[in-house]
């Protein structure tokens, strides 16, 4: 029998400014942007298109962060923030990031979360606050800056980053679980709020995350996630592209949902 080759598949176009990537135009603030996750988000928006304000505490990491956006062609600046600051600080930061922005800010990612994990009798007061004002508050304070500019100009995209944890009872982390519990009512509530007027809001759960700051614990991670419908851990790119989705306008009409980007975690187990 004669055999027919079969035609070599075409190679897929490389990216150029002749070919608009989906965000192209846009701008972005990504909270926790400096490394892990945040960094992931920055990195990814930015090479769809998007002008991004990489904001977090240390200097050093953004602007490295940066430098990579840069160096891949992309649009970046670091600005430093702590959102455990006070409202004055947290308002007064927005304002210098939408002027950085060219005063407008497109897409707003709340990613910025602290994690203190003790039992319930054994979290201090001082970690109760701080969590309570950067998972909780700080999301809050950005949102009431930043939200009303976006509905007023009829577009914008709000995506939050929760937790699988927020969905399940845990003998562990009770308040960070809240917290994330918090962050997927105010994504309902703000979708409510601010959708009828065009902005779209909406959270991503990410799953049992290996981070560059819990690679000590891999081990419990894949202890973790070897029952998953995935079988492994997820990676910071995975939930950088449900974000990416999510501030796109593929997900026009996704609003106020729960996106789990999580290996199947919170729905199910595998036998």
């Amino acid at each position: 029998m004669t055999s027919i080759a079969s035609p070599s598949p075409s190679p897929s176009p490389s990216p150029s400014p002749a070919m608009p990537t989906p965000l192209d135009g846009r701008t972005a603030l990504v909270t926790g942007a400096t490394s892990g996750i945040g960094a992931a988000i920055a990195r990814t928006l930015a090479a769809a298109g998007a002008t991004v304000l990489v904001a977090g505490r240390s200097e050093a990491r953004g602007q490295e962060v940066v430098r990579e956006i840069d160096d891949a062609g992309g649009s970046a600046r670091f600005l430093a923030v702590d959102l455990g600051a006070s409202y004055a600080d947290l308002r007064a930061f927005t304002a210098e990031a939408t002027a950085l922005l060219d005063g407008r800010i497109d897409i707003l990612v709340n990613n910025a979360g602290i994690y203190p994990a003790p039992s319930t009798p054994g979290l201090s007061d001082a970690d109760l606050d701080a969590m309570l004002a950067v998972n909780i508050r700080a999301p809050h304070v950005l949102a009431a800056e930043i939200l009303p500019a976006m509905a007023e100009r009829g577009s914008g995209v709000v995506v939050n980053v929760g937790s699988w944890m927020a969905s399940v009872g845990n003998p562990f982390a009770a308040l960070y679980t809240a917290t994330k519990a918090a962050v997927e009512q105010l994504t309902r509530s703000w979708s409510a709020e601010f959708g009828p007027r065009g902005v779209r809001v909406n959270t991503v759960s990410p799953g049992a995350t290996l981070t560059p700051g819990n690679e000590a614990a891999r081990a419990v991670l894949d202890a973790m996630t070897a029952g998953t419908p995935a079988g492994v851990v997820v990676q910071p790119q995975d939930i950088a592209d449900g974000v990416l989705f999510l501030a796109s306008d593929a997900a026009r009409m996704v609003h106020g949902s729960i996106l789990a980007v999580d290996g199947g975690i919170s729905s199910t187990r595998a036998a």
